[in-house]
């Protein structure tokens, strides 16, 4: 998104709805758009006897007012509805539908690092993975128990990281394990995508990392408060800022991870209030086809030598100097890209 179309996660919930297997459907609602076709499809499932449930974040700011409406009219139609907990925001993005297929039942799920926003997702650049894979779908189910009953879940998260239970301590434990490669001599190196990073602990961890001889590229749109290319502190780090037509709005965690190589979506960016404060999601890629695709669009943010901004200690965020002799500006090429995988899957 934008590059692809939203109506696949449109239909997910049309789809659902009207399907007369499906007996559950939840989601988490953040921000929507006025005329949501999700919350209408939503709705239509609960007036249809399906057994529905939204978790309204109205401490979401701007949204506030929308969200409350948008819980009433839901209640109306017959959903259940669960709202904000004191102290603590719901930032994840994540959805499940329960089928019955057969003799048994199987769990659909969805997760994105935006909002079920048909408008934004015209202009903010985001991921979303649809899956069956048990693996993720048992620990999202385990997700939305939580946010129902505030019991905390039994079981630990394996696959997930979860903020409020183990998103920040799986985030360090990946970077150690990094750090302890490196200083073995083996190749260690990072690739962090995020809107923001100003959590002092990760920033402090990420200096260790660089310290230790990791290798960190990242790439951050807004408030960066590491310093990168300091000599002692931070000389294996470099930053760079993509600002251009669409919101880069996507977090994307890659760890060298001895080869096995381990790329993390998430809702969260790296700041106080997100590892802190917010229930997020960082969830894995196990297809290799869809890694192998998302690490392409990576490396092409990382060429970009047209809106790319480099981040460095001087605060000058100058353009990147283009050194090819070709103009890469990742949002085009991007599309581009996506634009002939089309053509030849057609």
């Amino acid at each position: 998104m934008p590059f692809h179309s939203y109506n696949s996660v449109i239909r997910f919930f049309e789809e659902a709805a009207q399907d007369p297997s499906v007996t559950h459907i939840k989601i988490i609602q953040y921000r929507v758009a006025r005329n949501s076709r999700i919350m209408q499809a939503i709705m239509d499932a609960a007036r249809a006897g399906k057994q529905v449930s939204v978790f309204v974040e109205v401490k979401a700011r701007f949204d506030e007012e929308a969200n409350l409406e948008w819980g009433e009219k839901l209640e109306k139609a017959g959903v259940s509805v669960h709202y904000s907990f004191p102290g603590v925001k719901v930032h994840s993005k994540l959805a499940l539908v329960r089928r019955i297929e057969g003799q048994s039942s199987k769990l659909y799920t969805y997760l994105s690092t935006g909002n079920f926003h048909e408008d934004t997702a015209k202009v903010y650049t985001d991921f979303g993975l649809f899956t069956a894979d048990e693996r993720m779908t048992s620990e999202v189910a385990r997700v939305f128990s939580f946010l129902e009953t505030i019991k905390l879940p039994e079981l630990d998260f394996e696959h997930l990281l979860v903020g409020k239970f183990n998103l920040r301590s799986g985030l360090e434990q990946l970077i150690d394990y990094e750090i302890a490669q490196a200083k073995k001599g083996q190749p260690a190196e990072m690739i962090l995508k995020m809107n923001s990073l100003q959590d002092m602990p990760m920033i402090q961890k990420l200096y260790e990392a660089s310290q230790a001889g990791v290798k960190i590229r990242l790439i951050i749109r807004g408030i960066c408060c590491l310093v990168p290319g300091v000599k002692g502190l931070s000389e294996n780090i470099e930053a760079t800022s993509i600002v251009d037509r669409y919101l880069e709005h996507a977090r994307v965690f890659i760890f060298h991870h001895s080869g096995e190589e381990l790329l993390y979506l998430s809702s969260a960016d790296w700041m106080v209030r997100n590892l802190t404060y917010r229930v997020e999601t960082a969830f894995p890629i196990y297809d290799e086809n869809l890694k192998k695709e998302i690490k392409h669009y990576i490396q092409i943010q990382l060429s970009d030598n047209v809106k790319a901004r480099v981040l460095n200690k001087n605060l000058s965020n100058q353009y990147r100097k283009n050194t090819s002799d070709i103009a890469i500006r990742s949002q085009l090429e991007i599309y581009h890209a996506i634009k002939r995988k089309s053509e030849q899957t057609k």
